[in-house]
């Protein structure tokens, strides 16, 4: 069964490259916007529909996993043509391909489709209403997936930790500074850890149970109370402060509450996540 990856370089793609390293069932390609210098990783611009065909048509794949995105949710608000055509014409090319090649595509979503004033924990049929051109650009995308290929499935996640540049590592640079760490308390959701998502990615593309999934460790918390565990799991000593978001302002509005409820995959699989101290425990002996 051959998959083709896309953003292999992401916290994500990362953690699936960990994964399928010793999987022999798999022959996995591995791209990016840039190739590596090994060879190991392709280039490949999923914004360019014409490339896309070309480069799918010629690999044939039977899964294609979609961790590429532009992330930067602040630089979203001035890029906004990059934003969109990443987050959204590039995994509709991705679906028009998938479609034709009668693959199975995985693509990747956020929690950022919602606008936070919920008052629960989103289910995957809850209404979306993003209020950043990040959730406006990625919830484009999961519908041109939905609208172009039949055989999608959509995981909308949050908070996202791996290889690569993210809170934990983050916080824990700014506690070998000695200074004081002002952290947000008033924004709540859910640390995920990019290997548990990519188990769930592995798990799920195996199947045929198509449609829209919500895949966050389990557990409830806020970017202050992150940060405090972070401290203590690693022994360190920070003079942490919690601030309200009023006095850390962003170009991007952030949703408040983003606490995502992973009912499909607890109900139509039976799949439970670890929980979020679990996994970032895990995590941490890596680093």
């Amino acid at each position: 069964m051959r998959i083709l990856i896309t953003g292999a370089n992401g916290q994500l793609g990362r953690a699936l490259q960990l994964l399928l390293k010793e999987n022999n069932k798999y022959e996995v390609i591995y791209t990016d916007t840039a190739a590596s210098e090994d060879g190991a990783i392709c280039s490949l611009d999923i914004t360019n529909e014409e490339m896309v065909n070309s480069f799918l048509l010629k690999i044939k794949p039977d899964i294609i996993i979609n961790c590429a995105a532009f992330t930067a949710v602040d630089l979203c608000e001035t890029e906004q043509d990059l934003a969109y055509r990443v987050n959204a014409l590039g995994p509709k090319n991705l679906a028009m391909a998938a479609e034709q090649l009668k693959a199975k595509l995985v693509h990747i979503s956020t929690d950022y489709v919602f606008d936070g004033q919920a008052d629960h924990p989103y289910v995957e049929s809850d209404p979306t209403n993003p209020v950043s051109v990040y959730g406006k650009t990625k919830l484009a995308g999961d519908n041109f997936v939905l609208e172009n290929c039949n055989r999608s499935f959509i995981l909308r996640t949050a908070w996202v930790y791996g290889d690569g540049k993210n809170f934990v590592k983050t916080m824990l640079r700014l506690a070998g500074t000695g200074n004081t760490v002002r952290v947000v308390e008033d924004q709540f959701g859910t640390p995920t850890s990019a290997l548990e998502l990519a188990r769930v990615i592995l798990f799920l593309m195996e199947t045929e149970s198509y449609g829209i999934y919500h895949a966050t460790n389990e557990g409830i918390t806020n970017w202050y109370e992150f940060a405090k565990t972070i401290f203590e799991e690693c022994d360190k000593k920070v003079d942490l402060q919690a601030i309200p978001t009023s006095e850390y302002p962003t170009p991007a509005k952030r949703p408040m509450y983003s606490v995502l409820d992973n009912k499909e995959l607890r109900e139509r699989h039976g799949y439970i996540m670890k929980d979020w101290k679990d996994a970032l425990q895990e995590y941490l002996k890596t680093i």
